[in-house]
């Protein structure tokens, strides 16, 4: 279902999301990163902004299971670009970090645990993850995408069933100035 909202809607999305200021939650998620970090994943990166800004100090690896997506980020430049969902991940011990902003909030409740595990075991020891979700208690489809919108307190079930330690949450204001929802943001660690 989201896949299909996000191939009908390729362009206007990437006009909506490419030049939105993520300086604040870059700033958090490289402070956690090793001094030594080399290598990110970029989980669901469609516009390729976030992939764009880490290529500038680190190998990324920039996964979407839009195709769209995928051929785009190709003719912007980024390199490492692989159509999958983070479900379909098979890494293991690669990445300092793991970058998904706004992609994992697509995956139902009962598949988020497995996620998670699957980006745990893609991160190095001591690797870190970022990950946001719209601030709320919703799951179900929105507007042709479905949304797992998760709190401070739900969050945690999922996570407690995985082996990351919790760094840090915070809610933020959308960084689209034409909205206004909050954001869950969590930094984690292997």
């Amino acid at each position: 279902m989201s896949c299909n909202y996000y191939k009908d809607n390729k362009d206007e999305f990437i006009n909506s999301t490419i030049n939105c200021d993520m300086s604040y939650q870059y700033n958090l998620f490289e402070k956690y990163l090793d001094k030594d970090a080399k290598v990110i994943l970029d989980i669901g990166f469609g516009s390729g902004r976030d992939s764009l800004y880490f290529s500038k100090k680190y190998e990324v690896y920039s996964i979407d299971p839009v195709e769209e997506f995928c051929e785009y980020g190709k003719s912007i430049g980024l390199k490492n670009v692989y159509c999958m969902k983070a479900q379909d991940m098979e890494y293991t011990n690669m990445f300092d970090g793991i970058w998904a902003c706004a992609s994992l909030l697509h995956i139902s409740s009962n598949e988020l645990v497995d996620a998670l595990n699957k980006c745990y075991s893609a991160l190095k020891n001591k690797g870190v993850m970022y990950c946001s979700f719209k601030y709320g208690e919703y799951e179900g489809e929105r507007k042709g995408r479905f949304f797992l919108d998760l709190t401070e307190e739900r969050i945690k079930k999922y996570i407690f069933k995985t082996k990351f330690e919790i760094l840090e949450m915070y809610v933020t204001d959308d960084v689209r100035l034409d909205r206004n929802e909050k954001w869950l943001n969590v930094i984690l660690r292997k």
